[in-house]
């Protein structure tokens, strides 16, 4: 059997609706607790796909959370070795970090909501090309710069790096392509004095944006991560 170790910085930003594509592909997976589990014990070789989940901490604050160093030192040995690596939200800007990009918040602007990308032409010709026209879930105040040797793949008016490459294994997400409906209802609790302090946001708001937009990536996210696997021979 194949295994997938996802690290998860809060319980529930997890794998969401990779699970059941992960399952369905023949994978056991494995999570790994940031802050908890000691990380520069997990072996970076170790495992046939590892997933770099989000969280609400920055991926530059070592100071407040010491564990942060030995996820870095995680996240570039298994970019250094070529087995595949996903990141997401806060995964992606640690895989940036680790490949010598900055990360910084996002002018002040906190993105969270539910839009479409805009594809590049090299996002139309990847995994995410069934992501077109859909809308997805964005939860972030930060970004980065685009890492040397990395492609863009998709992008927003107010974050322009949404997503990326760097090589054939390994990519970087900025958005939650992994979010559900009944998911979100975790985030709304656990992110509720974050979604107070935006103005204009609310947890009604951003549930019917959720009811109108999460059935399609739903339908699409597992579709992203099912191409990636096939694309580097592992579905």
């Amino acid at each position: 059997m194949k295994t997938c170790i996802a690290i998860r910085h809060v319980a529930f930003e997890d794998l969401g609706s990779f699970e059941q594509p992960l399952g369905d592909a023949g994978f056991a997976i494995q999570y790994r607790e940031a802050g908890w589990d000691e990380l520069d014990a997990v072996d970076p070789l170790s495992p046939d796909l590892m997933v770099v989940l989000g969280g609400p901490i920055g991926a530059y604050e070592d100071e407040a959370y010491p564990f942060i160093a030995h996820e870095l030192a995680l996240i570039e040995a298994r970019l250094r070795s070529g087995k595949p690596i996903i990141g997401i939200c806060l995964g992606a800007q640690l895989m940036a970090r680790a490949l010598g990009a900055k990360v910084y918040p996002n002018g002040g602007v906190k993105e969270i909501g539910w839009s479409a990308l805009s594809l590049s032409e090299a996002g139309k010709s990847s995994s995410l090309a069934v992501l077109d026209g859909v809308p997805v879930l964005h939860w972030h105040g930060d970004t980065f710069d685009l890492p040397d040797g990395a492609t863009l793949l998709a992008s927003t008016p107010v974050t322009r790096n949404q997503a990326f490459c760097w090589g054939k294994a390994a990519v970087g997400l900025q958005f939650h392509v992994e979010a559900t409906e009944l998911g979100l209802e975790r985030w709304f609790i656990g992110h509720a004095n974050e979604i107070s302090s935006v103005a204009g946001l609310s947890v009604p708001a951003l549930r019917a944006e959720t009811r109108r937009c999460a059935s399609a990536l739903e339908e699409c996210g597992p579709e992203v991560l099912t191409r990636f696997l096939s694309d580097i021979v592992l579905g």
